[in-house]
């Protein structure tokens, strides 16, 4: 059972699909994941995104179509805390793949999370909370700052952003103001932004079990949209940091991790190091790229769920992943603006080794998607 049919959920349906093993997937939305060959059900319900109507509804359509025991994939975070918070009624009917909230709640809350690394001597920009508009005098001589909200989910919804951008003491109001009236005060956060494009982005992707990495992926973030705070990436590339390991290892042997984890590092120029920006506990948007570098994450996942043991695995370097959808607008961007050469954008095409959405064995979903487009984008600024 997967939760959400947008292309993270899509990957996952692939991955299990193409060896025999049912999938069905839980929307409250339109999604291209129903036009997929791998997927043997969509199931149609009013809300995934509140907490408690999304248990309410997946023990619901699980007894109702009869998938006891099946395993829970979460691909959004809203879910991830959900599933997090109720183990004790999934775990009566599911496999239940998400940590307990004891875990869960140092990857949800990014305060938590600054706070905890701090303790654990790992890098991460520099971070504050205020309590009102008047306490954002003492920043002024700290410009440019960023605003983000501390728990993105809500703030991501209504606003479409992962973060907002201030140069002067008004923008800095303004963006405290609006954000505080999306999110409680206290989740608003105002934090150094580290120099750097999506070139100096980084994440480590793995299983971790029994507090240590079982198979791993590490990834740059080569193109991503918006360029300063991508909202997701559009193209990816498998590299090998070692460094990157040592310190997501740290952290996540610290909260007892369980599970398939994106932890997202920039790299600061001005220091050369790399810094903790936010933890995802779930499968992460590019996921799909570790099957084409050798390491099937929903497969490696479920296996362990069952009880059976799969070879740890390492990803290969130098393989791409790309959001056609989102990099082509991307790309265009940053070879007007001279970022991006033309000859490095044709190379990165080469390294592709997956696409978001495109599969010779499955392309239904990608003309759907293409079909559906222009009224996904009209919906999308509908809700702004």
């Amino acid at each position: 059972m997967v939760i959400g049919g947008d292309h993270p959920g899509l990957a996952i349906a692939r991955s299990l699909g193409c060896i025999g093993i049912p999938v069905y997937i839980l929307e409250d939305q339109h999604s291209i994941a129903t036009y997929s060959r791998y997927v043997e059900s969509v199931i149609r319900v009013k809300d995934v995104r509140d907490q408690e109507k999304t248990v309410d509804s997946v023990l619901e359509v699980g007894h109702r179509f009869g998938l006891e025991g099946w395993v829970l994939f979460p691909t959004r975070d809203e879910n991830v805390a959900a599933f997090s918070r109720s183990r004790d009624r999934l775990d009566r009917f599911y496999r239940v793949t998400t940590p307990p909230w004891s875990t869960v709640q140092w990857a949800w809350n990014k305060n938590n999370t600054y706070v905890l690394a701090e303790q654990l001597e790992i890098p991460c920009p520099k971070t504050w909370t205020v309590r009102c508009v008047d306490e954002l005098r003492t920043f002024d001589s700290r410009l440019p700052l960023a605003i983000k909200p501390a728990v993105k989910e809500n703030f991501f919804y209504a606003t479409g952003a992962k973060a907002w951008r201030a140069n002067t003491p008004e923008q800095l109001r303004k963006w405290f103001d609006d954000a505080a009236r999306q999110v409680p005060v206290e989740e608003v956060m105002i934090q150094e932004i580290i120099p750097g494009d999506g070139h100096h982005q980084f994440s480590f992707c793995a299983f971790f079990k029994d507090g240590k990495t079982h198979s791993s992926l590490m990834a740059q973030r080569r193109r991503q949209y918006p360029r300063e705070f991508g909202r997701a990436a559009t193209y990816v590339e498998s590299v090998d940091i070692p460094e990157l390991e040592e310190l997501s290892e740290r952290f996540l042997q610290a909260i007892d991790f369980y599970g398939l984890v994106e932890i997202e590092f920039k790299l600061d120029p001005r220091d050369g190091q790399y810094k903790l920006l936010d933890v995802n506990a779930r499968a992460w948007g590019f996921h799909g790229l570790g099957k084409a570098a050798g390491i099937d994450f929903p497969l490696i996942l479920f296996a362990d769920q069952l009880g059976m043991e799969l070879e740890p695995r390492r990803a290969e370097p130098g393989c791409g992943w790309l959001r056609a959808v989102t990099d082509l607008p991307a790309a265009a961007s940053e070879m007007l603006r001279g970022h991006l050469a033309p000859r490095d954008y044709l190379d990165s095409i080469r390294r592709t080794r997956a696409e978001s959405v495109f599969c010779w064995k499955d392309p239904v979903p990608w003309f759907a998607e293409a079909f559906l487009l222009p009224f996904l984008v009209l919906k999308k600024h509908s809700k702004r």
